[in-house]
């Protein structure tokens, strides 16, 4: 068993000796390939979504070094007519960039010594192949086709580790692009290679508008295309194991899922889902990362209208973005758009391929999100999130004038998100002053169109001992109209399955002195 080429089933074995979902569903879209045209995959996805397991799967799958047919005994994999066909049929050769980038990240050669580590270990191989002085990887394989007739798949896993922790260094990025040209669209490649899977988080990187591998079919956190759900959890796949184990699904929904990759709605971070099982808690299991200080970096960008777009999300609401200028280059970020995207990627937000919008998809990322600007510049938002919380407990205690005096603050911190100028855009600064509701409440926000008011419907989450919260806002009336508009249109009876207290909250909006009023009634339960 080698290095790098037919390392064996062994690490597929440990993982599925333990509590396996079956993710087995990818092996007949990856045989559906090889030999193809189509015959070059790059799946990416943020971090923690199961890319490594992905990888291991398909190597002990592929690897002509072992028999893994008891392995894949009952999956899904097994039930495809192509399973039999490709099962243990090829030469694999298996790289972890991070491997390298944790050992050389400081050498300028880094490249050449990927070279030569899975050269050495490919002629232990094939001892029968002579290196010749000038050699490179590409040489070394095409010769042994040559020779024996046999192709290779090639998984890389974290391809673009490399160009994410070292890509400032011109001479290293152009080494490992090159290096990967030559592998996959060499004259001799598709000799070669019967297929190649790559793994990361950033799809391939272009230059100006071409990627520099534009014949890889590549499968993103925006365009996942047949790979939407194999990696990552499906609702489905939770809600079996919360039944097995016993567990909340609500609290796993609240805490990891909310990820809309494309037809999967409801797509569960992975990690944090199986972490969450075995230790029977439910918090944030994401790690200070390398990603984790870059997100604090692009968050700071002066960015027109990137500081409202990070608050608008953390209340709750989606904005637009254009995902389509950003070069796949966590060192090239030129605008909003580019930040917002990189974020995607990242795990740090949501994208909904329909509505081209993006959004914070759970508990999970917005306390991740909260902690990377408490790290930032960005003094005035961490002063909104404490403001907010005040806001929230004044409401609690009934304390009207708290509670305008708070709503006012708000509004003036904010005013520039009215520059969106749509009908919600006041309704918008009302969310943002109850942001930090989100910790404790399940949020529901309803318009009406034409009339200028928006409400905010509060139901308290589970084991939280808080009242339920109705909202009103009215413009130039009053705060007493505004409850009495509550009343009228009945909206504790959307509430009536919640069994507690109900504070109704009117608040008024004078545009002429730009101050608000608030009246608070208590319904008891």
């Amino acid at each position: 068993m080698g290095t790098y080429i037919n390392r064996g089933n062994s690490e597929f074995r440990d993982i599925v000796a333990h509590e396996y979902v079956d993710k087995s569903s990818l092996i007949p879209l990856v045989n559906a390939t090889l030999n193809s045209e189509n015959r070059y995959s790059c799946v990416t996805r943020c971090r923690r979504f199961g890319k490594s397991m992905a990888a291991r799967m398909l190597c002990a799958y592929y690897d002509k070094s072992c028999d893994s047919r008891e392995l894949f005994r009952g999956l899904k994999a097994e039930q495809d007519k192509s399973f039999d066909t490709y099962l243990n049929k090829y030469y694999v050769i298996c790289v972890d960039m991070t491997d390298f980038t944790t050992r050389y990240r400081n050498e300028k050669k880094i490249v050449k010594i990927i070279q030569n580590k899975i050269i050495n270990d490919v002629l232990l191989e094939f001892p029968q192949i002579i290196r010749q002085e000038d050699d490179d990887l590409m040489e070394i394989l095409s010769r042994i086709s040559q020779n024996t007739g046999e192709r290779f798949v090639m998984i890389i896993d974290e391809w673009d580790a490399i160009l994410r922790e070292m890509g400032t260094d011109d001479y290293i990025v152009t080494a490992y692009v090159d290096l990967l040209r030559r592998l996959f669209k060499g004259s001799n490649s598709n000799i070669v290679f019967a297929g190649a899977y790559l793994t990361g988080i950033l799809p391939i990187k272009r230059y100006n508008t071409e990627s520099a591998l534009n014949n890889f079919r590549e499968y993103t956190m925006i365009y996942p295309g047949k790979m939407a759900t194999s990696l990552g959890f499906t609702h489905n796949e939770v809600e079996e194991l919360c039944k097995k184990n016993g567990l909340d699904i609500k609290e796993m929904e609240r805490w990891y899922d909310g990820y809309s990759i494309g037809c999967e709605s409801h797509v569960f971070n992975p990690y944090s889902v199986m972490r969450a099982i075995d230790e029977n808690c439910y918090r944030s299991y994401w790690t200070t990362t390398g990603a984790y200080d870059s997100v604090i970096t692009y968050i700071q960008m002066n960015y027109d209208g990137l500081k409202d777009d990070i608050i608008r999300m953390l209340a709750g609401e989606r904005v637009y973005v254009d995902t389509t200028e950003f070069l796949n280059d966590m060192h090239i970020v030129r605008s909003k758009n580019d930040v917002l995207t990189v974020l995607i990627h990242l795990g740090y937000l949501a994208y909904d391929n329909e509505t081209q919008e993006c959004y914070m998809p759970n508990k999970e990322v917005a306390d991740e999100m909260n902690k990377a600007i408490r790290a930032t510049s960005w003094g005035p938002l961490v002063k909104t999130i404490q403001n907010s919380r005040a806001l929230l407990n004044a409401t609690i205690a009934g304390n009207e004038t708290a509670v305008a005096q708070a709503i006012d603050l708000a509004h003036d911190e904010n005013t520039s998100i009215l520059s969106y100028n749509d009908e919600n855009s006041l309704a918008c600064v009302l969310t943002v002053a109850y942001i930090w509701a989100r910790n404790e409440y399940v949020i529901h926000r309803e318009y009406a169109t034409g009339k200028g008011y928006a409400d905010l419907v509060m139901i308290p989450r589970r084991n939280v001992n808080k009242p339920a919260l109705v909202v009103e806002l009215k413009f130039n009336n009053t705060a007493d109209t505004a409850i009495d508009q509550i009343k009228r249109k009945e909206y504790p009876t959307k509430i009536a399955e919640y069994s507690g207290d109900i504070l109704l909250v009117g608040i008024n909006y004078d545009r002429e002195t730009k101050k608000h009023t608030c009246k608070i009634e208590k319904q008891m339960s």
